[in-house]
This record gives structure tokens, sequence and C-alpha cells, in this order.
């Protein structure tokens, strides 16, 4: 295995292709912000499902993005993210992605706005995410649910959870293997369930500190995740096919990382200095 260690840079310039944090807009708000999943009928090929993101913002931004990752069993299956939008509130975007065996599907997605007024330039941001159980067995008839209903959808999801786990699980022992890495020293949690600090704080944070490492946070996977993982040779790999990525924030509060196991094995850390209070 090989590390290949980053740090994510602020860019104070901004550029067309890129997040760049703005502190909170205290008055901007998204009036619409949704992701969903949704399983449509079953073709010769496997079984489609409906996958969308869209938000609403409640003026015109200079700029706006939205981004979305889909994972399937915990490997990111696609992401979608249309090209920088000037002057505008909305954004909505959509997929089918065709699969053919019985999964868990998370997607995560981030609504960002660039305001500029007066002399001052603001942000407004916003995560929304959905998950999807499918079943796809010669036993039973497919189906989807977001939570079980009876006893054969929780063993399902019993197995294909503790599926998923592994996988984590993996990429972080892979991880402490090449760089000596201490779970101990961090909170841990997969990027899919970032969603949580919405409406609480980051554990050792306050809400403003939240907002604004979560901003930074995705920032830097914008440019080093969304748009290719940057390798030290200076190419480019394609995120597609590795694993959900580990967000691992230090307890002394000075730093986070950011941890994923690409489809070729190799285990990729970024890292993001956290500003001092």
């Amino acid at each position: 295995m090989i590390i290949l260690i980053y740090s994510i840079l602020h860019y104070s310039n901004q550029t067309e292709e890129s997040f760049t944090y703005f502190p909170a807009d205290q008055n901007a708000y998204f009036k619409i912000a949704e992701t969903s999943l949704t399983l449509l009928d079953k073709s010769n090929e496997g079984y489609p499902i409906l996958w969308r993101t869209g938000s609403n913002l409640d003026r015109k931004a200079y700029l706006r993005q939205d981004i979305s990752f889909l994972y399937g069993n915990g490997i990111l299956i696609d992401s979608m993210g249309k090209e920088w939008k000037q002057q505008t509130d909305k954004i909505n975007m959509e997929k089918k992605i065709v699969q053919n065996e019985s999964a868990n599907f998370k997607t995560i997605s981030f609504h960002h706005g660039e305001i500029h007024s007066n002399d001052s330039i603001t942000s407004a941001q916003k995560i929304t995410h959905d998950e999807l159980y499918v079943l796809d067995s010669k036993f039973s008839t497919l189906h989807s649910f977001h939570q079980p209903s009876n006893k054969e959808e929780q063993e399902w999801k019993s197995i294909i959870d503790n599926l998923i786990q592994q996988r984590l699980q993996t990429s972080l022992e892979n991880a402490q293997k090449t760089i000596g890495l201490n779970p101990v020293l961090y909170t841990i949690f997969p990027l899919t369930d970032i969603y949580q600090y919405e409406e609480k704080p980051l554990p050792g944070f306050n809400a403003q500190e939240t907002k604004e490492i979560i901003g930074r946070l995705w920032e830097g996977l914008y440019k080093n995740y969304f748009l290719g993982v940057q390798k030290k040779d200076g190419t480019t790999t394609d995120p597609r096919g590795s694993s959900i990525p580990l967000i691992l924030i230090s307890k002394d509060k000075t730093h986070l990382l950011v941890i994923s196991q690409l489809s070729n094995g190799e285990v990729v850390s970024l890292r993001q200095q956290i500003p001092s209070p």
C-alpha cells in the first residue's frame, strides 16, 4: 500500500471550478434542498435507481454549485455536479444508475452558494442525504426499503451493513499500518454520516466552528476528490470504485484527515488544518 498525503489548501482567489469557503451569510437560506433515491421498475440488464438532488436558495447567488456522491455497499458508484452557475438560485440534477445485486445505497450532497453583496463575500451551505436498501434475490421479489419492516429485511440490512463496516475498517487499518495512525486520537465517522452535524456541533466544537470546518472540508473534497484524486506525480485518478471516505477529526482540534482506499488498493489520506479560534 502506498499512502499519498496532500494538504488541502484554502485559496484566497476564487477560481471558476472550485469551492472557496467564505463566512456563512446570516440571512441567506435554502428554501428547498433535497436528495433522494428511488427504485424503478426492473429492466433486462438489472434494476435502475433514480438519483436526484436539487436546491433553491432564497436569492440569486453570484455562484451556485451542488455536488452529490452515490455509494453502493460502501463503494463510490458515481458523482453528480453541473458546471458552475452564475446569478441563479436553483439547481436540479438527476441520474439513473443500473445495479444488479442486493445493496445499500447512500448518497450525500452539498449545496453551495457564494453571495456577493457590496464589498463582502459570504456563503450559504446545506447538506442533504438519502439511504436505500434494495433486495434483488431469487428468494424474494425485487423491492426496496429505507427502514426494515420485517425479519427478512432486518437480516439483509445486518448482512449488508456488516460488509460496509468491514470495508471501512480495512481502510482505517491500512492507514494505521502506513502512517502509524492512532485512531484513539480522533473522532471518526464516514462522509455519508456528515449530515448529522447539520443540526448539532462536532464533538469539541461550537455551531459556528462546525460550519466553518464542514465548509472547508467540502472545499477540499471538491478539489481533491470530486474533480479527481491528485497523485504525487501530478496525474489524476478517478475516485469511482473507492471506499466511502472516513473523516478523522483530531481531538486536540488542530487538523482533520480524510482517508479512503482507491479501487487499486492504494490508501489516500488528505490532511487539512483546523484554524485556531
